[in-house]
């Protein structure tokens, strides 16, 4: 059965975003400040940075997918959404 994504809500969809964004970038974080730990010689002042980039991404992740979102509906009214195909599954 084909299926056709014709809008979507551009405020829920860049939160749910943001938060992805956010969980993603918190491995990268704290690696990264494992890593500046045991850096040899003076430290930088890293801390900054380390609170910063999640911050950033997720700030960043909701504006480009509110406005993503926003855009996609736009276009779908124009020449259709995203079509996919569902099927049943025996999987409960």
């Amino acid at each position: 059965m084909k299926k056709q994504i014709v809008s979507i809500s551009p405020f829920q969809t860049a939160k749910v975003m943001a938060v992805l964004y956010l969980i993603m970038s918190l491995p990268f974080v704290l690696l990264m400040g494992v890593t500046f730990s045991f850096a040899p010689g003076p430290k930088p002042p890293m801390a900054g940075m380390l609170i910063f980039l999640p911050v950033f991404y997720t700030v960043f992740g909701f504006i480009l997918t509110l406005i993503g979102a926003w855009i996609y509906n736009l276009v779908a009214r124009w020449v259709g959404g995203i079509e996919y195909t569902t099927s049943e599954s025996e999987h409960a």
